[in-house]
């Protein structure tokens, strides 16, 4: 690619406008909304879509949403389920980047796996490093280790979880091959603040209590200083078959990505991460029963 392109990071519930995107658009990583916290396709998607038009150079996602096939004859669109390729990177080829031709603006999810994604858009489809689509699954799917360098990024993610800065730090990291000796010191720098949020986050997990296959760790009216939700949520998976967090704005559940658990399916939501949803903390009370149900299953 001629230029670096522009950046945007978003989450399925909180897209940008469109109107404020650049030229042509590629969008890696981001789902479909799907009913969680009150974001639907028809009222966060939909209007996306509307706004961009033929400026859609492309759409990669692989999580699950029960409106991908009517996506099926748009060659724009290639959507997978998380079982089908548990990370997106991998998605990411060099037939498809050059199938969609120039792009001005990458909008892609802000953890490893979207970062990842965007790096190797803009390398042409090549990963940043040889063990990256990998790195990505483990890291995505909280299976296995990432390579040393994959962990260190996804630490320095971690340390500055809504810092715009520090991911585009990584997004040129990783698409100059991991090799700028600069940048790699500045990750390093944000990974090792980390240990303090996670010696944090271990002190919480020891509120978690295990009912019938279900580890809740009950947060609403507690003070917390910087956490890991999802390594909390790990924790609470070492004790139970589904973790769940609640504090005054959401409750968030999560089981392993091989448990066969449905999430999606279990709550009634239209997609998501079959095996990490968000929804409202007021749903906290309804919710608990069902998903107690689904834990002895």
């Amino acid at each position: 690619m001629a230029t670096f392109p522009a950046l945007a990071y978003a989450t399925p519930r909180k897209l940008p406008k469109a109107s404020k995107l650049v030229g042509r658009v590629v969008v890696l990583d981001i789902a479909f909304a799907g009913g969680a916290g009150g974001a639907r396709f028809e009222t966060v998607t939909e209007p996306f879509l509307r706004g961009l038009g033929d400026r859609l150079a492309m759409w990669i996602d692989h999580h699950d949403h029960e409106l991908h096939p009517r996506f099926a004859d748009d060659p724009r669109f290639v959507l997978r389920t998380k079982r089908e390729h548990p990370a997106c990177p991998e998605l990411v080829t060099e037939a498809r980047v050059a199938a969609a031709g120039p792009v001005d603006t990458i909008v892609c999810h802000v953890d490893f796996d979207g970062l990842c994604a965007a790096a190797k858009w803009i390398r042409g489809g090549v990963p940043p490093y040889p063990e990256a689509d990998a790195d990505a699954r483990a890291v995505d799917t909280c299976i296995g280790r990432p390579s040393p360098l994959g962990a260190l990024v996804d630490r320095a993610l971690r340390a500055r979880p809504n810092d715009d800065g520090m991911r585009g730090i990584v997004v040129r990291f990783l698409a100059g091959g991991a090799a700028d000796v600069g940048l790699r010191a500045l990750v390093r720098e944000r990974a090792a603040e980390y240990d303090v949020i996670e010696a944090e986050t271990r002190a919480l997990a020891r509120r978690y209590v295990v009912e019938e296959g279900l580890a809740l760790c009950d947060l609403r009216g507690v003070e917390v200083g910087r956490v890991d939700k999802t390594e909390l949520l790990l924790l609470g998976q070492e004790r139970a078959r589904i973790a769940a967090l609640v504090d005054d704005k959401t409750l968030t559940v999560a089981a392993a990505f091989d448990s066969g658990v449905d999430l999606v399916s279990a709550l009634g939501l239209q997609g998501g991460m079959p095996t990490r949803v968000s929804v409202a903390s007021d749903l906290t009370e309804e919710l608990l029963p069902r998903l107690r149900a689904l834990s002895t299953r």
